[in-house]
């Protein structure tokens, strides 16, 4: 197998898992963005295994309140691989878009739920291994639940992934969060992913990560982790974050 087409598999992972999380993590939340506010995100999200690294430089993606209790998301990158022994191939990633619907606010005995499902577009160029080359489905549930300074949250995701040498494939994670100040919270994550090609392995991991809060519109957010079974694997995420009401003309788009 060439370096390229040993890199395609792990890319696409890659950019389906912590994309469609809740950055810095690769698990994600129930809370959609409040109705017509704005989060912003500009990231570096890599990963490095024996063969090489790839990630997305920079990754953005915006999330819009469209109604309450719902948001639609767009996100789109310049990836990369830096296969082991092979010129580095750098272009446009995969797409995605998505949309988050809470169906359950969280009460003093339950938990708030959230259904995101959402679609990578086969924006990116298969041939030199920066995209599936097809149209992928993610279908996940999560929950929340938080108690003072402590919030934890997590859920099951799964992947339809058509394509030779594909499979489809299923994300499991859970998350324990600490709010330490209003300008610091920190977290751990646990997770497991089936192998999403022929050829790859089960994988169970975990992350560390810190959300940094500059202030109410500018965040700071960091994660890194790595496999500790399945496909070895390091993986980081490094970003900024900007959270505001959306302009007025924004809202007018839909009515309001």
């Amino acid at each position: 197998m060439t370096a390229q087409g040993r890199w395609r598999a792990p890319l696409i992972a890659l950019i389906c898992v912590p994309a469609l999380a809740g950055p810095p993590y690769r698990t994600d939340d129930p809370e959609p963005v409040a109705l017509d506010h704005v989060e912003a995100y500009a990231a570096w999200m890599g990963r490095r295994d024996p063969g090489g690294g790839s990630g997305t430089l920079p990754w953005v993606e915006a999330n819009y309140g469209v109604l309450p209790d719902v948001h639609l998301h767009l996100g789109l990158g310049r990836a990369y691989l830096t296969p082991v022994g092979a010129p580095a191939v750098r272009g446009v990633s995969d797409a995605e878009v998505g949309v988050k619907v809470r169906i359950l606010h969280e009460t003093a005995f339950l938990p708030q739920i959230a259904l995101y499902p959402a679609l990578e577009l086969p924006t990116g160029d298969p041939g030199r291994g920066l995209g599936a080359g097809h149209t992928q489905v993610n279908l996940p549930v999560w929950l929340q639940k938080s108690w003072g300074p402590w919030t934890t949250y997590g859920g099951y995701s799964w992947w339809r992934n058509p394509g030779a040498g594909q499979r489809n494939w299923t994300y499991a994670g859970w998350l324990l969060q600490r709010e330490l100040s209003p300008a610091l919270a920190l977290g751990a994550e646990a997770f497991r992913q089936t192998a999403a090609t022929v050829t790859a392995r089960p994988s169970v991991g975990g992350s560390l990560g810190a959300v940094v809060n500059l202030s109410e519109r500018h965040h700071l957010l960091f994660s890194a982790g790595r496999n500790l079974s399945g496909d070895r694997e390091t993986h980081v995420y490094l970003g900024y974050q900007f959270t505001a009401a959306a302009p007025a003309r924004v809202a007018a788009l839909f009515g309001r």
